[in-house]
């Protein structure tokens, strides 16, 4: 007998699970003239907040930007960061630049994500405190990002600006840390491909090469 079963997933719901992971995409190109709804936000945002995080720390913290003015002056901090990431890929500047690497004009919602000044949480994060909790905010927004899939949106991770300029511009908290702004909103079509890869500047690589052997152990 399998232990609490009525939370066991049936094959066609396993399935759409393995397919929304599969489907993901880092969108940079959204309808125009796009919403979502209130209560879809609501439902992506719960389940961004259910993510698993170490010690149960939760250091992700979320803020919704509205004013357009707003968004310009983060799109300011963005082409400015575009530009550096240019320069300091020299051979392949051009090649960048005529990369489109954000949606935040265009995209029906705008949030912000960051991590929280430092809790003082120990559990399972003594010995790597700021990377446990870096990894704990990725988790909440992989599930967001999952969420969106499921709700037929696109999401896309924008990380290209400087951190203290974004933080002062947004007066967060002292101690926080932006990671990313996260563009959502309907798309007229998804990336058949990640786009980087679909786009030639970069091929995915298979989950062969990612795969390694444990060292031998060696005898006595």
């Amino acid at each position: 007998m399998i232990a609490n079963a009525q939370h066991q997933f049936s094959a066609a719901e396993r399935d759409t699970i393995y397919a929304n992971i599969a489907l993901r995409r880092d969108i940079r190109h959204f309808a125009p003239d796009g919403k979502v709804d209130d209560e879809q936000l609501q439902r992506m945002l719960n389940a961004a907040h259910q993510a698993p995080s170490v010690g149960l720390m939760q250091p992700w913290r979320f803020m919704r930007i509205r004013n357009r003015q707003r968004r310009q002056q983060i799109q300011a901090l963005v082409e400015a960061e575009r530009q550096r990431t240019a320069d300091a890929l020299d051979a392949r500047a051009a090649e960048f630049l005529r990369l489109k690497v954000e949606g935040i004009g265009e995209c029906a919602e705008l949030l912000l994500v960051s991590l929280a000044p430092d809790d003082g949480t120990v559990f399972g994060r003594r010995s790597m405190p700021r990377e446990m909790a870096l990894c704990s905010a990725a988790c909440a927004v992989q599930n967001l990002w999952l969420a969106a899939r499921a709700e037929n949106l696109g999401l896309g991770w924008v990380s290209m600006f400087e951190p203290e300029a974004l933080a002062e511009l947004l007066s967060l908290p002292v101690g926080s840390l932006p990671l990313g702004l996260l563009c959502l909103g309907p798309v007229a079509s998804f990336y058949e491909r990640p786009m980087l890869e679909q786009l030639g500047w970069r091929d995915a690589r298979p989950l062969a090469d990612m795969l390694m052997d444990e060292p031998s152990l060696e005898l006595s």
